[in-house]
């Protein structure tokens, strides 16, 4: 049975239209994770709309195809212009771009693209071979352990907030909380912060929301910024010799390994697996090489983009096995699997067969269909960064409101996408990260609704039947420990 389902769903995967669809979404993820100022989730957030009319497997194949070029994309502009197209590409950029200016750009993009494909590969294995586990693990979880499953999601990405407090990510992810809380109570119907509207009744939809946190907001954000691009004349050499990648095949493992599991964690996304990685790799590096760090390194590019390319296939375990996305792009995979009604966790393969070996193969095309295009559009993308910036952010405001109404096709998720816009803005001005929220308001409904239930489960059954459940008294630890580990890095943290 299992290799029927197998066997079908890699002849599906195979044929020409699934691979023309993941190779239009891996283009346009690639040429929009390229784009400065931009990232992997706002690119996964607007162009979910595109997806909202296709069929589910053609969706779901267009999706991966977006997730796994975008990776890859902020590459790009990092080594050539010295501005990160993603904030996961910030280490490559340090390494990039003073490469680019002893004339071998063309081969440091060269590294990152082959790099990326490796990291690719090895968070594709590392999922393949661990989510039976992991599933056969989620079965035993019950109300009460994802309710504080989704707990620990909000706590996780409050405390590893990169460059801010762990306050301050706690704060934005209750705040993502509350927006989760409007409309009809799951269990009993009853209105919450409604304040008497019945569009509010529906509840509001996280994709909007999800639109203007990561799009509108980067839009105001970075459209009042004058700073002019340099764009590099000539790119040199892009495919680097295979003696050099044979050269760092220690540092490829050691950086996919960290990836894949930082990308398991909820809220951790790829840009602290490729800040972690590129960490460890320059403390494990030899003295000669070591001195190159910080001036044009090749190893650390591997590092980095090795790290966050594996971080696709470490986020989709908590994905697809526990509903819990890995990062706020995985967020967007499961959305887009919401919006053709398939339900992950433990239950996927039983009531939607062979999918979940689909989106393995998908995976697979998506990576080697990013590895072709990548060096295809390294030319085209060198001539697109020569749009003046006030020309191209502009042009984005449309695609944000035809991604907000394409959800639900009303206005009102429009209104909520510029709201969740100025929101963003005011608070990404006063350092507060958005990723707690947007995860929040996506695990909000989850968390809500199972601790209802795991009340109505326990009730006259006092607090040592709870603590007798053993996955449930180690949660509670680990969410405990989140915020211990958060207030106390707080207190360490230097004064300025």
């Amino acid at each position: 049975m299992a290799w029927d389902q197998i066997l079908h769903q890699i002849f599906l995967t195979l044929t020409p239209y699934m691979v023309l669809v993941c190779l239009i979404g891996t283009s346009l993820g690639i040429l929009w994770g390229a784009m400065p100022g931009l990232s992997t989730t706002m690119a996964m957030a607007l162009l979910i709309g595109l997806s909202a009319g296709m069929s589910q497997h053609v969706a779901i194949m267009f999706m991966l195809g977006v997730y796994t070029g975008s990776v890859f994309g902020g590459a790009i502009s990092a080594v050539l212009i010295n501005i990160p197209g993603t904030p996961d590409a910030v280490p490559t950029m340090m390494e990039g771009h003073p490469l680019a200016l002893k004339g071998e750009g063309g081969l440091a993009l060269g590294t990152a693209i082959a790099a990326s494909f490796l990291g690719n590969w090895v968070g594709i294995l590392i999922l393949i071979a661990f989510i039976p586990v992991i599933l056969t693990l989620a079965l035993e979880f019950r109300s009460w352990e994802m309710f504080l499953l989704a707990m620990w999601g909000i706590a996780i990405c409050g405390s590893m907030s990169s460059g801010e407090l762990p306050l301050k990510g706690w704060i934005s992810g209750w705040m993502g909380l509350l927006i989760a809380f409007v409309g009809l109570d799951s269990i009993h119907g009853a209105p919450r912060f409604t304040f008497g509207s019945l569009i509010l009744e529906d509840g509001i939809s996280y994709i909007p929301i999800l639109i203007g946190l990561f799009g509108l907001t980067e839009i105001l954000r970075v459209l009042p910024q004058k700073e002019p691009y340099v764009i590099p004349q000539e790119v040199g050499r892009v495919v680097p010799p295979f003696s050099m990648l044979w050269k760092y095949t220690r540092s490829s493992v050691r950086s996919g390994l960290i990836g894949t599991v930082i990308g398991a964690i909820p809220g951790a996304g790829a840009n602290v697996a490729s800040f972690v990685a590129y960490d460890v790799g320059k403390r494990r590096a030899s003295p000669e090489e070591r001195a190159k760090w910080g001036k044009g390194s090749y190893e650390g590019i591997v590092c980095a983009e090795v790290a966050n390319n594996a971080n696709i296939g470490g986020s989709m375990l908590p994905t697809l096995t526990l509903g819990i996305p890995g990062n706020a792009a995985a967020a967007a995979i499961l959305a887009a699997l919401e919006l053709k009604n398939v339900v992950v966790g433990p239950m996927i393969q039983i009531e939607h067969p062979g999918l979940i070996y689909f989106i393995y193969f998908g995976l697979i095309i998506a990576n080697f269909l990013m590895y072709g295009m990548a060096i295809a559009l390294v030319g085209p993308c060198v001539k697109l960064f020569s749009l003046p910036r006030s020309l191209l952010m502009p042009l984005i405001i449309p695609l944000c409101v035809m991604g907000a109404f394409a959800v639900n096709l009303n206005y009102i998720d429009v209104y909520v996408m510029f709201g969740a816009g100025i929101v963003g803005y005011v608070l990404h001005r006063f350092g507060f990260p958005l990723a707690p929220m947007v995860l929040a308001v996506i695990l909000g409904p989850l968390a809500d609704e199972n601790l209802r239930r795991a009340l109505l489960t326990f009730e006259d059954k006092g607090l040592l039947f709870v603590l007798s459940r053993p996955i449930g008294t180690i949660l509670i630890l680990i969410v405990l420990y989140t915020f211990y580990d958060g207030i106390f890095r707080r207190g360490k943290e230097p004064k300025k």
